[in-house]
């Protein structure tokens, strides 16, 4: 995806970013594959000797399907403002309202059913966790 893409997008061009390398990320066997023989230069041999028609749209599905990756959900934008907002704060305490919509997001985007909590280390566990998401992209 390039920024070009999103003409008369209102998201923030940070959130834009995130997303767009949310979703380059690979789903299963077959896109790493794919990212693989793109980076060797193997995928342009293969499709100047049998055309556009090669199978590797077809075999890229048929490993993906065959071995998929653990893939989580996409921060939508107003939740991935609100965990960069929280995370900005450097509060160490966090109210039951924070909690709460942090668990919201957290069970979204991991598709977890975690409860609310009284124990620290199972609040702290999950905030670190969608930290983690927004560094990694």
């Amino acid at each position: 995806m390039k920024l070009e893409d999103f003409k008369g997008d209102k998201r923030t061009k940070e959130y834009r970013e995130f997303k767009a390398k949310f979703e380059a990320q690979s789903k299963g066997l077959g896109d790493t594959v794919e990212k693989i023989t793109e980076a060797t230069g193997v995928k342009k041999v293969v499709k100047a000797i049998f055309g556009d028609d090669c199978g590797c749209d077809e075999r890229k599905a048929k490993l993906n399907k065959l071995i998929k990756y653990k893939v989580v959900n996409c921060l939508e934008e107003d939740e991935y403002n609100y965990v960069k907002d929280y995370l900005e704060s450097k509060t160490n305490s966090v109210s039951s309202a924070q909690q709460r919509r942090l668990l919201n997001i957290y069970n979204r985007v991991f598709g977890q059913r975690k409860q609310m909590s009284n124990c620290p280390a199972c609040v702290r566990q999950t905030i670190s966790q969608l930290k983690k998401l927004i560094e990694t992209y």
